[in-house]
């Protein structure tokens, strides 16, 4: 055979070959992605992996780098974690202030009187405010005594305040309520005009003095300050003590006596008045650790006396010295025209000397302990 007519047919033959490997790889390719890998022994599977390429757009923020942990900036745990509590729109308020003196003497040349003497005050807030809707409570009691060598007990305070009052607004950004208020004011203990202590002369619910009244609220968001302004206003001043009452004490009509000074129609226990009130309720912080406290009630009656105005105003100074101990700097002054002094009544009924009111002023200072919870 000649050489020139065998290489056509070996190239034909080859290419035929060629394509029979080529189509036998591709179906051995296609049959291997059904395969799975893990099933594979190690030296028959060949893993490719696309290159890695390095991040190029970085956010804004983030820093790249490899993660340490450190615990050189650990701090032990000292205190409890607080659990989570539901936010609630009442606002607590709990205090304690004691206050005490004391003086003692032991072969003292300039002679003196070992006395101690102490005043406790017991303060409870609740304030509850939403939108529209507010209402503030606060009750105040404090009572001090007195004790000196060679006397009895005397006692320096007595007070019992509570006070509430209920605000509607029509929006939340006015600071002006639609306000209802209510007051109430007594004492604990008799009193006494010292050093007699045979008749005593104010005792617990005489008086007791009862604010009742409507009118609008002044109440900036963020700030300790109160304005109440009511153009009626019921003020009850209440006697219950017969004995006082029978005496006119504190404005009550007194009892009715004839010549011989028996009683024919007892004293009343309750004297009324409709008139105007004003009260002015103020916190400032004046400098670091010192806080001035104002409280005012200004009360003018339209039955009786057009004009004449009763004026109840504490000012109280507050130095705190740490956590517990501070001072404190309180004055306060007390007119009211139905209380009467220096009044002389005959065993009959005559009145001597009707007496006439007078300004009432106290004034304490003190240092003490005080605690909140």
């Amino acid at each position: 055979m000649h050489k020139t007519g065998i290489w056509p047919a070996n190239k034909l033959l080859y290419a035929l070959l060629g394509v029979l490997l080529l189509s036998l790889s591709n179906v051995r390719a296609q049959d291997s992605l059904r395969i799975d890998i893990d099933s594979l022994p190690i030296s028959e599977t060949t893993i490719i992996r696309s290159t890695q390429y390095p991040v190029k757009i970085i956010p804004r923020g983030v820093t790249l780098r490899v993660p340490k942990i450190s615990f050189n900036e650990t701090k032990p745990l000292l205190k409890r974690i607080k659990r989570f509590r539901i936010p609630s729109f009442w606002e607590r308020e709990n205090e304690l202030d004691i206050q005490m003196s004391e003086v003692a003497f032991v072969n003292w040349n300039a002679g003196g009187d070992n006395a101690i003497s102490a005043i406790g005050k017991l303060y409870f807030a609740r304030n509850y405010k939403f939108r529209y809707f507010q209402w503030d409570n606060d009750l105040e009691l404090r009572f001090g005594w007195n004790a000196q060598e060679g006397r009895q007990w005397r006692k320096t305070d007595d007070a019992i305040r509570f006070s509430s009052t209920i605000g509607y607004r029509r929006d939340t950004i006015s600071n002006w309520f639609y306000s209802v208020k209510m007051k109430f004011n007594t004492q604990f203990a008799d009193g006494f005009k010292y050093p007699d202590r045979s008749e005593p002369i104010s005792r617990f619910m005489a008086p007791g003095y009862l604010f009742l009244g409507a009118g609008t609220s002044y109440i900036p968001e963020g700030k300790k300050f109160n304005l109440y302004l009511s153009p009626f206003t019921f003020k009850g001043t209440f006697v219950l003590d017969q004995e006082l009452a029978n005496r006119g004490a504190f404005g009550v009509r007194r009892a009715e006596t004839d010549a011989m000074g028996n009683i024919i129609s007892p004293g009343e226990n309750l004297f009324a008045e409709l008139g105007f009130l004003l009260t002015h309720k103020w916190n400032l912080e004046v400098a670091k650790n010192i806080a001035l406290e104002h409280n005012i009630t200004l009360y003018a009656d339209y039955l009786r006396v057009i004009g004449n105005v009763d004026v109840d105003w504490v000012l109280k100074w507050n130095f705190q010295v740490n956590e517990y101990i501070n001072a404190t700097l309180l004055t306060h002054l007390i007119y009211d025209d139905d209380i009467l002094f220096d009044r002389v009544i005959a065993d009959d009924g005559t009145v001597i000397n009707p007496g006439a009111p007078r300004t009432q002023f106290r004034q304490q200072l003190g240092i003490g302990i005080n605690y909140k919870f």
